[in-house]
């Protein structure tokens, strides 16, 4: 199988947690099109026409984008080890964590992301508190139905958290780093309790790890950029 995803987008990471745990071994693309990058997404349109990451491709070339449906397929196909819980609520607040992180967390990002990719003198002091502000309203979400055993649901890896630890690498620490805004979690000790513990498990650290790499080369990248067009 071939997955085409990004390190520096949280929607492939989920995915990763799920192959890393069940020991699949894919290989991993990155597309062309994506980050501080003038390519075009074109050649990769031919496999993933929604033109997002990430996208799955099996071992007789059908396709399946979207990280929900793709973690999905590979809990159907490879039962063993199970990243969803065996308990029906349980296996519902696993899923509304991840619906948490998909329609209220990276939503009210988007304004940051849009900032990030701007010139600093473009910045607008006032609508970046006031977005970092709903970023922790959205949080707080997370903070009600978070779980408290160390992993986001129960004592042990689901797709949950797949779904928050990227999340949670931007929130406290990419946009604090770089808007000057505070950390979230001062006020959420459920949710810092949380991200303080998953990030002692191993698969989960490697995920996170990942992510803060990424988006150091991807900051580095955009920095560059910026130099060539001054």
């Amino acid at each position: 199988m071939k997955l085409f995803q990004t390190y520096d987008s949280p929607f492939p990471t989920r995915v990763r947690l799920l192959l890393y745990a069940k020991g699949i071994e894919v290989e991993v693309i990155r597309p062309p099109g994506f980050g501080a990058t003038a390519e075009s997404k074109a050649e990769y349109l031919n496999v993933n026409p929604i033109g997002r990451v990430p996208a799955l491709v099996l071992d007789d070339g059908r396709v399946l984008p979207e990280s929900e449906v793709i973690c999905e397929y590979l809990e159907d196909a490879y039962p063993t080890p199970s990243l969803r819980p065996d308990d029906p609520w349980e296996r519902a607040r696993m899923r509304l964590l991840s619906r948490i992180c998909d329609f209220y967390v990276v939503m009210a990002m988007v304004p940051l992301f849009n900032f990030a990719g701007r010139s600093r003198r473009h910045w607008e002091t006032q609508a970046i508190h006031t977005a970092a502000g709903k970023v922790a309203e959205a949080l707080a979400y997370l903070e009600t139905f978070i779980g408290s055993e160390g992993y986001a649901v129960g004592g042990a890896l689901t797709q949950a958290d797949g779904a928050i630890a990227p999340q949670l690498v931007l929130a406290t620490e990419w946009i604090p780093s770089l808007f000057g805004t505070p950390d979230p979690l001062e006020s959420l000790p459920k949710l810092a309790a949380y991200w303080t513990s998953i990030q002692t498990d191993p698969i989960a650290a490697r995920l996170i790890d990942e992510t803060r790499q990424a988006i150091a080369e991807q900051q580095a990248a955009a920095r560059e950029q910026a130099k060539q067009m001054a």
